[in-house]
């Protein structure tokens, strides 16, 4: 009898720290996960509602490309979740990717000064006549509203967020998780006082997240702003946009950086389109090009560029120096790991295009670039 009493209270016991265990592990995940409605983001209201309604890219409720396009294309047999988890690819390095911290500048004529610092992924400084301008910038573990999901970093951030200098502008490109982090966002927000220049709509997400009026500037395709005597304008790109289930309800944009004497061109995300020979014919040329090579499949061609296509939009762009940005960081798409900047330089070498490759942190001095040097092919 005793012994009949003792195995049903463990039984009760157990039965309760199984229960305890439960909620331990729902208290978790809601801790977890309590960032993620914020991460979302915001929606178009009032006056930034009314504002996006006036734009010929807005109809019909969403922002449209100049072009109808479509961002899947069906291709009878191939099961895509399949080649995800099955697939041969060499999809991540398979040693550290090497990173560099770029040493401060000294004795630099700012009237010319143009360099670049690639971080990783888009994340890129631009040192432009004296002035800091940065793009996209995504220090967060993972591109996701959760840190538990998603694309997980490949390499860590060559510097931290309070290590960079102080900047004159940080411009956004979309409003997709490996372009714009909320907390990223909300650090920059934090350390520095530059104001956030974005396409129409993605305003609401920053508003969102704290950032005060003064410091959101929200423009169209072809509409400019001076910032620190920099001309800073937003240009058209093909893509799309969207943080949750709705689609395309911000706008998607390149940017062209202008100071008195260079140029800076960068295409954010898009698929290759007649719009790139347009812009190199309203603001080129450009001193260097920033340019989309990553993150490609036959699946979404009009979307994101092949590394060929961007060599072809560089060229429209009258491009100088090109240096590549969306790759390297994310696992994203199907293809390896290194194919993107492999077929870049191939194209580059067949069409006597100048390239520069950094690794993550290193800064490329426009008019002196180092002479590209496969570093890798040794991680690959």
């Amino acid at each position: 009898m005793a012994r009949a009493q003792s195995t049903d209270v463990e039984r009760s016991l157990g039965r309760r720290m199984r229960g305890a265990a439960g909620l331990a592990a729902l208290a978790g995940l809601a801790w977890v996960a309590r960032d993620v409605p914020a991460a979302l983001g915001g929606r178009l209201s009032g006056a930034r509602a009314e504002r996006a309604a006036r734009s010929p890219q807005f109809r019909e409720g969403t922002f449209h490309n100049q072009a109808g396009i479509r961002t899947m294309v069906a291709e009878p047999g191939r099961n895509l979740l399949r080649e995800l988890i099955f697939g041969k690819q060499k999809r991540r390095p398979t040693a550290p990717v090497p990173l560099l911290r770029s040493s401060a500048q000294h004795d630099v004529d700012t009237a010319d000064e143009l360099n670049i610092v690639w971080y990783g992924h888009a994340s890129t400084l631009i040192e432009i006549e004296g002035r800091r301008v940065l793009l996209d910038p995504v220090w967060s573990e993972r591109c996701s509203p959760s840190g538990l999901v998603g694309p997980r970093r490949l390499h860590e951030p060559p510097v931290r967020l309070d290590e960079l200098p102080p900047l004159d502008a940080i411009l956004i490109s979309h409003d997709h998780y490996d372009h714009l982090d909320m907390p990223t966002v909300r650090a920059l927000l934090a350390g520095q006082s530059a104001p956030f220049l974005v396409p129409l709509g993605v305003g609401a997400h920053l508003d969102r997240w704290g950032v005060p009026a003064e410091r959101i500037i929200e423009l169209d395709w072809s509409e400019s702003h001076r910032v620190a005597g920099l001309e800073i304008t937003a240009t058209a790109a093909q893509h799309f946009s969207g943080r949750g289930l709705r689609r395309d309800g911000t706008l998607w944009s390149s940017w062209v950086v202008a100071g008195t004497r260079r140029k800076v061109f960068y295409t954010g995300d898009s698929g290759y389109f007649d719009g790139y020979a347009a812009i190199g014919a309203e603001h080129g040329p450009f001193d260097v090009t920033l340019m989309q090579i990553g993150a490609y499949d036959r699946a979404w061609p009009t979307i994101h560029m092949f590394p060929e296509e961007a060599v072809d939009a560089h060229l429209d762009l009258r491009g100088g120096l090109f240096v590549p940005v969306h790759w390297a960081t994310f696992n994203l798409a199907l293809h390896d790991w290194s194919e993107p900047v492999d077929r870049l330089w191939a194209e580059a070498k067949a069409r006597d295009v100048r390239l520069a490759v950094p690794r993550p942190g290193e800064r490329v001095v426009v008019d002196e670039p180092p002479a590209v040097d496969g570093w890798w092919q040794s991680v690959a």
